[in-house]
């Protein structure tokens, strides 16, 4: 397998990695970071999946 064939997520996994190593981020701070995007996608989800909205 590929990464062309990996699933979209492992794919984006991958180029996060490599932009959070190019440039020198600390991995607490990535992870930091990681906890606050996730929190936001997990609110657009939410919010998705409520009607009307």
């Amino acid at each position: 397998m590929t990464l062309a064939d990996a699933p979209a997520e492992v794919q984006l996994a991958v180029d996060l990695i490599e932009l959070l190593e190019l440039n020198d981020v600390d991995p607490a701070v990535a992870l930091a970071a990681l906890a606050i995007v996730r929190t936001d996608c997990e609110r657009k989800l939410t919010r998705a999946d409520q009607p009307g909205q």
